[in-house]
């Protein structure tokens, strides 16, 4: 299947802005035809003249909100990356692979090349194919630095060195092609996996630019989560993510209902996203209402038809958020999977936002409905005691940059209501609950009204009730 990379714009009286970018892989055989339309007709020309005006605003989402502060933090990275003892050393292996493919790759050679060049001076930090892979091999063994000021605050180093090179024409065509999706994959991989190491403790500081320090402190509320030691050298975290999926204290995240098998509790921190009633075995997803296709979003379970008709309680974890998730029922594990770009059919993508929505400001949350049924996902089915309930289908979601999903639990297993079945390593996510019909009497908490911004919906705490049980 065509991997593709998707720019999004939003048309204002200063030009065309940068809204969302994603890689992955597309049902549309050529997705770029309406794409290319605009492009050539007002796009291009804000790349190669208007760029500068166009994009001074600010790029929305999840990097920097001013391109001054992501020109000079690509800036800085790049030329640590070429004066760092690493950058004349053998590249990481993911990296390798990506510079091997490049070489032996004359059309992709080009492409890369050019999309390199195309950048507008004023933001063309990166200027060959060497420094853009030198620079690659540098943020996968850095962990991200805290920043109190949210405009400078970048934590999605490898989104940002992208970010510029993705608006031209050649790297519209270098990210569709299938094998440098798979090989970025593979470097995003490797970084996920430097980040789980102790090396990625550098940033667990109280100094300015540390993840412990007041600012970061007050940010993540830190006096709710579990610190390993106080005393310790970063606190006790042995590793960046560690620190990321950190757990929470269970005296402010109390179990509601704790007798009673009917409440139905949240299987995480963070805001609600939805409440769908009614659910479709088939559904067109990609539309802007975004309703769920359960044969897509279960990636085709043999279980799926127990779930037509029944309901979806969509939410939102931003970074902030705790990012350990819970069973909202007591009952037996009777089935896990992973969803990821190597199960076979299934579709998986690392960064994705629905062209429907138009504008995104957000990076993504816009579309969580859709990414439900397109996004690295888990599936776990929980049978319940109660038959009136049966089973219930927790699906945590990774949204940006590695969104790794974590599942701690096996078929077979039993777990009690507000037990932990997983976590989410660095990256932003979004949960499902899925139940099936005639199980839920009512929700307990409020529908997001109708146009509100997505990441702003009514709050959530893991293990408060949210829904009764007939």
């Amino acid at each position: 299947m065509p991997q593709a990379v998707v720019v999004q714009y939003w048309p204002t009286s200063t030009g065309p802005h940068v809204s969302s970018i994603f890689w992955g892989m597309t049902h549309n055989p050529d997705p770029f035809r309406s794409r290319r339309a605009f492009l050539e007709t007002v796009g291009m020309a804000a790349v190669g003249t208007a760029a500068g005006s166009a994009l001074a605003a600010g790029l929305p989402g999840h990097l920097p909100q001013d391109t001054a502060s992501l020109n000079t933090w690509l800036q800085s990275v790049t030329a640590t990356a070429l004066k760092s003892p690493q950058s004349s050393s053998p590249y990481r292996p993911s990296v390798a692979a990506l510079a091997d493919h490049i070489r032996m790759n004359g059309i992709l050679r080009m492409h890369v090349t050019k999309m390199i060049q195309q950048v507008p001076e004023k933001h063309r930090t990166i200027h060959s194919v060497d420094e853009l892979l030198r620079t690659l091999n540098h943020i996968v063994q850095t962990a991200p630095a805290y920043n109190d000021d949210p405009a400078k605050r970048n934590t999605f180093p490898i989104s940002t060195l992208f970010v510029h090179m993705m608006f031209t024409s050649s790297g519209r065509e270098a990210w569709e092609n299938s094998k440098f999706n798979e090989l970025i994959r593979g470097v995003l991989q490797e970084w996920c996996e430097y980040l789980d190491s102790p090396a990625s403790c550098d940033v667990l500081n109280t100094g300015p630019y540390g993840w412990l320090s007041p600012g970061a402190v007050k940010l993540n509320k830190l006096d709710e989560f579990v610190i390993p030691d106080k005393s310790a050298p970063h606190w006790g975290f042995t590793s960046w993510n560690a620190y990321f999926h950190r757990q929470i204290r269970d005296e402010v995240r109390p179990l509601a209902g704790e007798n009673d098998p009917r409440v139905i509790v949240s299987a995480n921190d963070g805001t609600i996203y939805k409440i769908s009633r009614g659910a479709k075995k088939f559904a067109d997803f990609w539309i802007k209402s975004q309703p769920y296709s359960l044969f897509n979003v279960l990636d085709h379970h043999p279980m799926v038809d127990r779930f037509v008709g029944g309901d979806v309680f969509q939410s939102f974890l931003s970074g902030a958020n705790y990012h350990r998730w819970r069973s909202p029922i007591a009952g037996r594990i009777i089935d896990t999977k992973l969803v990821t770009g190597n199960c076979g059919g299934s579709n998986s993508l690392m960064f994705s936002e629905l062209e429907a929505m138009g504008f995104d400001p957000t990076g993504g949350t816009w579309s969580q409905g859709y990414e439900a049924s397109v996004n690295t996902r888990g599936l776990v089915f929980i049978e319940s005691d109660n038959p009136t309930i049966g089973v219930v289908v927790v699906v945590p979601i990774g949204i940006t940059e590695i969104s790794s999903v974590t599942i701690s639990v096996n078929p077979g297993d039993r777990v009690g209501k507000g037990d932990e079945l997983g976590y989410f390593s660095y990256g932003g996510s979004s949960m499902c609950v899925i139940f099936q019909p005639g199980a839920i009497k009512k929700f307990t908490v409020p529908s997001p009204s109708p146009g509100i911004d997505p990441d702003k919906g009514p709050s959530i705490l893991v293990r408060q009730q949210i829904a009764v049980a007939n």
